[in-house]
């Protein structure tokens, strides 16, 4: 019996610039949101695509661009998280007024678009980190369940839990700003 299955092909890597400049919004958005101040976020943009030019050679499809993408923000924040330069300039803590409009240049001129996003950023910034990143994923960039859970690598029920309590949290902390 013959099979009936096509052979698998290596299909080539995606192209750079391609990626670029399709997902440098997400990427800046994502920096952000994981609370790199602004004056750092553009070289750490620029690392992260260093990062994904050297390795996208590595890129096999299984996980889409958006989540995989994701990862490398995330070491990526991390690693600088832990330099010793951003461990003292937290100590002496940061002010970041850098409020940036979701990705339309029209909104930068809605004073009331711009306040009520600066609130939503306030309040993700309220989560857990680990509540937060499924929260954003799944809701504000649209990534599947799946997605989200490999992109932050954990369980999908984790992932299904953890979005449950972002959500929960986030309703208490929008009614406690009503309040205020």
């Amino acid at each position: 019996m013959t099979s009936t299955r096509k052979p698998m092909v290596a299909s080539a890597p995606p192209d750079f610039r391609t990626i670029f400049e399709t997902y440098e919004p997400f990427v800046t958005r994502t920096l952000r949101r994981l609370d790199v101040p602004s004056a750092d976020r553009h070289d750490l943009r620029q690392e992260i695509f260093v990062v994904l030019h050297r390795k996208l050679h590595e890129y096999d499809g299984r996980a889409s661009m958006q989540s995989w993408l994701y990862g490398i923000c995330l070491r990526t924040a991390s690693t600088y998280r832990r330099s010793k330069r951003v461990r003292r300039e937290e100590a002496w803590g940061h002010l970041d007024l850098d409020v940036e409009s979701p990705d339309s240049a029209s909104q930068d001129d809605d004073l009331d678009s711009r306040r009520a996003y600066a609130q939503a950023e306030a309040l993700l910034a309220k989560l857990d980190e680990e509540k937060r990143r499924v929260f954003v994923l799944y809701e504000i960039e649209g990534l599947s369940m799946a997605e989200t859970a490999e992109a932050v690598a954990c369980p999908l029920q984790t992932a299904y839990s953890r979005l449950h309590a972002a959500r929960k949290a986030m309703k208490l902390l929008f009614e406690k700003s009503l309040a205020d």
